[in-house]
């Protein structure tokens, strides 16, 4: 149950559905997400009103075609898991949306499965605890 989050600088609606499919795909291929386990927020910056902030950190040349991909999900992936992740995204990123791979900024926060509400008020995740048979 990834929820995900994409920013992209000058992005319209279809570059956002590419990469957003692109994401989408790369959790489905490396960790195993069901395929319509699909939650996502996508956000295209103007520049002018909006507009998203980078430098060169770590010798990585980002330009205009930068995005800031955002994934919360359960704990439990293993860091080879992870790293396949993040290439699959940039190699899907670039096959979708034409994004340079060195353009692919990506995190992933992990929290536990109380810390989900699928809807309807409930932890759908999370089991209630056992309540004891006899007086408290």
């Amino acid at each position: 149950m990834p929820f995900v989050r994409i920013d992209a600088l000058e992005a319209g609606p279809d570059r956002l559905d590419a990469l957003g499919r692109a994401v989408h795909d790369a959790l489905v291929e490396t960790i195993g997400i069901p395929a319509d386990d699909r939650f996502q927020v996508l956000s295209g910056h103007s520049g002018g009103g909006s507009t998203l902030r980078y430098d060169d950190y770590l010798g990585v040349r980002r330009d205009s075609g930068i995005v800031y991909v955002a994934i919360t999900m359960r704990s439990g992936r293993t860091p080879d898991q992870k790293r396949a992740l993040y290439r699959r995204i940039a190699e899907l990123a670039h096959a979708y949306a034409g994004t340079e791979p060195r353009n692919v900024f990506v995190t992933v926060t992990e929290n536990e499965s109380i810390d989900w509400s699928l809807g309807d008020g409930e932890a759908q995740y999370a089991r209630e605890p056992r309540r004891s048979e006899g007086p408290l």
